[in-house]
Order: structure tokens, then sequence, then C-alpha cells
């Protein structure tokens, strides 16, 4: 079979790999309250906006999205986006596409670290619970085609902690694999949450 060229227009350019950002003690503590992870995401799967976009988005007012919006700048996860500005109204974007939780930090010495970390921990679990129960509630308004394609499962296994990271990490692979295909017709956002919990069984 003859390779494809530059000029074949079937061949798609690789698609650039989001940029993910490692939290440190002092960026989680900078982060870990629920309106401003809320707003981070937003803004990451929305777009560029104002605070006060922001605010009846969240049903917040613009004040608290303005205050959390400059802490969220500090700590370097949003930053201006002078591009979408059309007056006096600031306009934020995203920093990174992404944000990746350091397991050590639910260890570290100082109390006020250890906190930050459940909170955050705590938070992405109910915006995870609240994504699920909205995908119920609203599940009607799809195509038969969507509900098919929605999944709510869970498994148990029987696994060493080597062998349950290496299923993580194969997981991960196989969902970060799908960011290169090319724009198709009828795609939609798709969230895909991964939970893997060890339990204890009853004694």
């Amino acid at each position: 079979m003859p390779e494809k060229n530059a000029e074949d227009p079937q061949q798609q350019p690789p698609q650039p790999q989001p940029t993910v950002r490692t939290l440190d003690a002092r960026s989680l503590r900078g982060l870990a309250h629920p309106l401003r992870m809320r707003m981070l995401a937003a803004l990451r799967l929305n777009g560029p906006a104002t605070a006060s976009q922001l605010a009846e988005r969240l049903g917040e007012s613009s004040g608290a999205t303005s205050y959390h919006l400059r802490q969220l700048a500090a700590h370097g996860f949003v930053e201006d986006a002078p591009e979408h500005g059309k007056g006096r109204e600031r306009w934020w974007k995203a920093s990174h596409d992404g944000t990746r939780f350091d397991e050590t930090l639910m260890y570290d010495d100082n109390p006020e670290t250890r906190g930050a970390a459940d909170a955050f921990l705590h938070e992405i679990a109910t915006i995870h619970a609240q994504e699920a129960n909205t995908w119920i509630g609203d599940a009607h308004n799809w195509t038969k085609e969507w509900r098919t394609a929605s999944d709510l499962s869970d498994f148990t296994l029987r696994l060493t902690p080597e062998q349950t990271l290496d299923l993580i990490h194969k997981v991960h692979e196989v969902i970060n694999s799908y960011r290169d295909l090319p724009p198709a017709e009828g795609a939609e956002t798709v969230r895909i949450h991964s939970h893997t919990l060890p339990r204890r069984d009853p004694s």
C-alpha cells in the first residue's frame, strides 16, 4: 500500500496534546475552593468569559467571580484574553487544558495542604455526581443514539496496587488515543469519569 504524502487530504495532522498542570502545595491551596474550581472548569469547557458571564452561568455575584478570578490568576490558572475584549470588561481564559493531582499532597507535612487536598478531591467527587445526575435528568432530550452511547457502569476486581495502577494507565491511554480523531459530523462534547477506589471486604 503506498504511503500517504503531505498533500493527501485524507491524512489528518496530529492534534496538539493537552497542556496539563501538576498541582504543588501552593497551587493546590490556591485552587481548592468550590467556586474557583467550577469557574476554571467553565473556562476550560466553554472558552473565555468575563466575570459577569461566569457569575450568570454559575449563579454567583460578579463581585465574587471577579475576586476569585484574580486569585486564580495569581496562582497561574487563568490569564487575560484581550483578543476577546470589546469594551471595559476584562476577559479571562484558562491557562491550561487540565489539572493533575499529585497524591503525595494528601500526606504533606502541612495540615493546611492536607486540608486543601481533601477539599479539592471532595469537590471533584461532587462535580462528577452532579454531572451524572444532570445527564440522567436530561437524557430524554437526547437522541436514542446518544442515550445508547452513554454508560454508567461499575466493576469489582481483586488486584494488587501495582496491577491497579497498570490498569489506570492503560485506561487513560485508550481514552487519550481518541483525542487525535478528526472532526466528525454529529460529534458532541463527551465527559468521561474514571473512579478507581479500593474497598475493604467485610470482616
